[in-house]
């Protein structure tokens, strides 16, 4: 378990006619497994691809079609589960959730609902100003996905691409115990990070790669402490579903409008019908879509095709040696060997490929410096032309650079910006513009007590303002460094007009 050291943020409240109200929040976040073959078949998950091209005979349900489970999509499962600190079971089996669906095309899903393949495991989500909430998994499995119906490309027929059905999906799902909707959308991004650090799923919201389906009920302060207490569900009011979540924003204000519709119906003297519903961003409203169905309606049986799934304890440990550093070790080592802020250390462990750009630009280096051009000049210059960091024009190894030329004193910290903006757009070595474009800084202090002196003397009023208000003496300072072309070492520079002027 994690050795939580942060206070929880406190619920959200929303205030009624008839008192206060507080959100309960659980999701189920389906995130698609990163392989190149289908759960049970080998046809491609290549997104993008033409309507209906990667089928093969088992995902459109043809007769006497076997399934045969693809090892990868497990060796997945098992890694998230271990990223997530989840109990990973070695016996998992597969059910048939039956229902139809005009992109289903067997008539079942093959889905894991009394066996699944990770336990219990928790989630640290980070809140800011030193709090977080722990978010109790309560399981994962493996499931098939669903075909994708179209309904925009004929007035009068609806379309059927197959080509997602039967793609592996890792169902995660959470205890209730997300109180606010940004704590829902930090949680949901908490996850694609961990995955993406795994390398299980790409996270991609747009693709439908990652969905949340967010279920949402209030009650009255006090009641979560009792349902805590007793795990009493009843405590914690009716929850209705909203499906398919795809945006973080939405997340929010789809759990912000459920939650003021319910505690409307309450306040009105009406119950909570348990429902499925479907958020509409444009009117920002949440509309019934079916009434909730329990497992039985489903009526899940052990698929009769698929033997219980046992895997060996020494394959879990083998793929567990080889996880990769995740995100809050990555975050505290960052604090610790480089005296990050945690601000700075969130940044930049956001995503792995900036954290691993940033450790290249640092090895050997002033971390904090290197962390600071990282993220104020690199990442700002990125965003201004829309890139990322894999297609960075500079190189950590160039960045690196122009840190150990500011830290010898080679160039000043103004003029390093310079040399940066060379390196980005020319592709060119910082050491060799620095060197061609004459940009070295001064040091020497002959050289700068004469344009100090020059400046003086041609400014005798202005000494006089200095004199008697210290602070002005930054006027010199600037009148140096823009005779020098802004190369003047700035600290001698400030230690000369102070002993000039007698401050």
């Amino acid at each position: 378990m994690l050795d939580l050291t942060y206070d929880a943020p406190a619920p959200k409240v929303i205030a009624g006619a008839t008192g206060d109200w507080e959100l309960v929040i659980g999701l189920e976040v389906h995130a698609q497994v990163a392989t190149n073959a289908k759960l049970f078949s080998g046809a491609s998950t290549l997104f993008g691809a033409e309507p209906n091209s990667n089928v093969a005979f088992v995902d459109a349900g043809m007769p006497g079609m076997l399934p045969v489970i693809n090892e990868e999509c497990v060796a997945q499962a098992v890694r998230t589960g271990l990223g997530l600190r989840a109990q990973i079971n070695l016996v998992s089996a597969f059910d048939r959730k039956n229902y139809f669906y005009p992109d289903l095309p067997q008539g079942y899903q093959i889905s894991q609902l009394y066996h699944p393949i990770v336990g219990e495991g928790e989630v640290l989500v980070e809140m800011g100003n030193g709090l977080a909430r722990l978010v109790r998994i309560e399981r994962i499995h493996l499931e098939q996905d669903a075909g994708k119906s179209i309904h925009d490309m004929d007035p009068a027929m609806s379309f059927v691409d197959l080509n997602r059905t039967g793609v592996a999906l890792m169902e995660i799902v959470s205890r209730p115990d997300i109180r606010g909707p940004e704590e829902a959308a930090a949680y949901v991004l908490k996850l694609r990070q961990i995955m993406r650090y795994l390398g299980t799923c790409d996270g991609n919201m747009q693709n439908g790669n990652l969905r949340a389906d967010v279920n949402v009920s209030v009650c009255r302060p006090g009641d979560y402490e009792r349902y805590q207490a007793t795990q009493d569900f009843s405590h914690l009011g009716t929850r209705c579903e909203i499906k398919n979540m795809n945006s973080m924003r939405f997340i929010q204000m789809a759990i912000d409008y459920e939650a003021r519709r319910q505690i409307a119906l309450l306040e009105d003297g009406k119950s909570v019908t348990q429902e499925t519903r479907l958020y509409d961003p444009d009117r920002n409203e949440t509309r019934s879509m079916r009434s909730k169905e329990e497992a039985h309606d489903y009526r899940y049986f052990p698929d009769p095709d698929l033997l219980p799934l046992e895997i060996e304890q020494a394959w879990v440990d083998d793929i567990a040696a080889k996880l990769p550093e995740l995100p809050d070790a990555k975050k505290a080592r960052f604090i610790a060997d480089f005296g990050l802020s945690e601000y700075d250390a969130s940044v930049l462990t956001a995503e792995e490929e900036n954290a691993s750009f940033f450790e290249k630009v640092a090895e050997g280096r002033d971390g904090k410096l290197a962390a600071n051009w990282v993220i104020n000049e690199l990442f700002g210059r990125l965003k201004k032309d829309d890139r990322d960091i894999a297609s960075s024009p500079i190189s950590a190894e160039r960045l690196g650079q122009i840190i150990g030329l500011i830290k010898s004193d080679t160039i000043s910290g103004k003029i390093a910006k310079d040399v940066f903006d060379i390196a980005y757009t020319q592709n060119r070595d910082p050491e060799e513009i620095v060197e061609t474009e004459g940009m070295k800084q001064v040091t020497d202090t002959g050289a700068i007590e004469a344009a100090v002196d020059a400046i003086i003397a041609a400014n005798p009023d202005q000494v006089a303002k200095a004199q008697a208000n210290p602070k002005l003496a930054g006027w010199f300072v600037g009148q140096v460094m823009k005779a020098t072309g802004g190369k003047a070492n700035p600290a001698a520079v400030n230690q000369i007009v102070s002993a000039r002027l007698g401050l």
